[in-house]
Parts: C-alpha cells; structure tokens; sequence
C-alpha cells in the first residue's frame, strides 16, 4: 500500500520525536512509502532557514531519502498541497499530513488520512 507523506508529516519527527515510519508499520503493516516531489523541494526551502523549523525540514529531507520519491510535474494542480490531493485521489492513497486544509480536503473525497495525535502517536483518521 501506497502512503503519500507530505512536508509537514516528515518534519513530525524532528518537531515532537515520533518515528513516523515505525509508527506506520504499527498502523498498516507492510507499505510504501511517497513523497512528491514538490514536497522534496518545498523542504529544500524551509532547510535553508535557521532554527527549529530549518533543522526538521533538514530532518524531513534525510527521511525523504528513504522513500520513493515521485515526480510532481505531471500533476495538473498548482501548490504542492494541491498536487498532494491530487496524486492522493489518482492513486487512491492514503496521506500522512497534520494540515487541516489538506485532511479535510481528503476527507471529502474519501481518502484517508493519517495524523499525529497528542503530539505522540499516528492515527488513521476516515470519515
């Protein structure tokens, strides 16, 4: 099973210390894990900042080695977090995000989404 991961999802680890790819095999089992590549450059900008937000984009940039990294340029949508709902709806993935504008979105198309809850563990979320 596909699990698209957007920025925010690969900078949780860094911001509240949660493995995310633990926490989705504890979830789901198996699965494979994409990351757009918008988002990939979406964190390339957010690394170049100082602080606590650069180092967990810096973070999310190391964990986004470890997945499939799929081209964006394809997509029709124009914000990452478009292309994110978009590739989500092809693809009848879920998505791991924390944005709100993003999940519920998903929702309405009935996608699922998976989200940090507690600032501790990830929850699938459907409605």
């Amino acid at each position: 099973m596909k699990v698209l991961l957007d920025a925010n999802a690969l900078m949780m680890p860094a911001q509240f210390r949660i493995d995310i790819f633990d926490e989705l095999h504890m979830l789901l089992g198996s699965f494979e894990p994409v990351v757009l590549s918008g988002v990939v450059m979406e964190l390339t900008g957010l690394s170049r900042a100082k602080g606590r937000d650069g180092g967990a984009a810096r973070y999310g940039l190391s964990l986004a080695a470890k997945c499939t990294i799929i081209e964006s340029g394809d997509l029709q949508s124009g914000s990452v977090d478009e292309q994110v709902i978009e590739y989500a709806v092809r693809n009848t993935c879920m998505v791991v995000t924390n944005d709100r504008h993003i999940r519920d979105e998903l929702f309405t198309r009935g996608i699922g989404v998976i989200s940090m809850r507690n600032q501790k563990k990830l929850e699938l979320l459907q409605r």
